[in-house]
């Protein structure tokens, strides 16, 4: 933790206090908008791997959690940044010291949001940066001044929403889960790392289908990139949609809050906006195009739950 003096200990990675659920629950939804064309839909429930560190967050920072081996964490996200959370919570519960590098140096003079607050409930030390500074973060020598500005330069550094080659070799289980139960499964796709493991994990036969939650059509590059980080090329058969963003990240649209609404009430599942319920509207979609042939068994992965402050 942080000691009186402001420097970083390192503390022994603890991992029962991150025992998760596995493999996580697969439930089969009836739904008419799906079954008309012949099409089986299942939910697989990563939101209840873990009450703290839900969903993908879990697969993806609990390797790289064992990684730094005790190591203060340094990473990276916005101003309501899920993995902000996820990471201050992991660090809470293990006693392992975390920074946030927020992006936005005006926000430093503001009153924390619900998000922000969380993570310092939770230990985290915020470290606001500009928006350029941000943008350069994986440059060697930005990385360095920012890691010095923060104290933390003998840290782990997780990027920006915990996608390196850890992370989705870390994901390639959740495709080994459902390899045998589904034949195209569905997920929405922030920096990609989850989709990259999960297409690994299919094995052939079966495909992985990206729903990207923001606009700008660089993902596709991030995932060869980041499969050849881990595996050393590509993997798997996965493809993706980019239609479904509704503006982009942290965005909705009055349709989207409308249809996920009216799931909750369908199927008695609350449904995270940002990420889950662009993935469930573009599925809803993509059924009534004919995009998937009868008989097809279609996993939407349920990636996150709405944050509670």
């Amino acid at each position: 933790m942080f000691d009186n003096d402001g420097v970083i200990r390192p503390v022994v990675f603890d991992s029962e206090a991150l025992r998760p659920r596995l493999p996580s629950p697969l439930d089969e939804v009836a739904d008419e908008r799906f079954a008309r064309h012949g099409v089986r839909l299942l939910l697989k429930r990563d939101d209840l791997i873990h009450p703290e560190l839900v969903g993908n967050k879990w697969r993806k920072l609990v390797p790289n959690l064992e990684a730094a081996a005790g190591r203060p964490v340094v990473t990276f996200g916005g101003a309501y940044s899920n993995h902000l959370r996820a990471t201050a919570a992991a660090g809470r519960l293990l006693g392992l010291p975390t920074v946030g590098v927020v992006r936005g140096d005006e926000l430093a003079d503001r009153p924390l949001n619900p998000s922000l607050a969380r993570c310092t409930a939770d230990g985290m030390r915020l470290c606001f940066v500009d928006r350029t500074t941000y943008r350069r973060k994986t440059d060697p020598g930005t990385l360095a001044a920012v890691l010095s500005a923060a104290g933390a330069e003998d840290a782990y550094v997780v990027p920006e929403g915990g996608s390196n080659a850890a992370a989705v070799r870390g994901c390639r289980a959740l495709g080994e889960e459902l390899r045998d139960h589904a034949d195209v499964v569905a997920v929405a796709c922030g920096t990609g790392g989850t989709l990259a493991g999960l297409a690994a994990g299919m094995g052939p036969g079966r495909r992985a289908l990206g729903i990207p939650v923001l606009k700008g059509g660089f993902l596709g590059d991030d995932i060869r990139a980041l499969q050849k980080e881990a595996f050393g090329g590509p993997v798997g058969d996965w493809q993706l949609d980019e239609r479904f963003h509704c503006g982009g990240y942290a965005r909705t649209t009055p349709a989207l809050d409308d249809f996920a609404r009216d799931f909750e009430r369908r199927h008695g599942l609350a449904v995270e906006r940002l990420y889950v319920a662009k993935s469930l509207y573009a599925l809803v979609a993509l059924a009534e195009e004919g995009a998937f042939p009868r008989g097809t068994r279609l996993a939407a992965v349920v990636t996150g739950a709405p944050f509670s402050p």
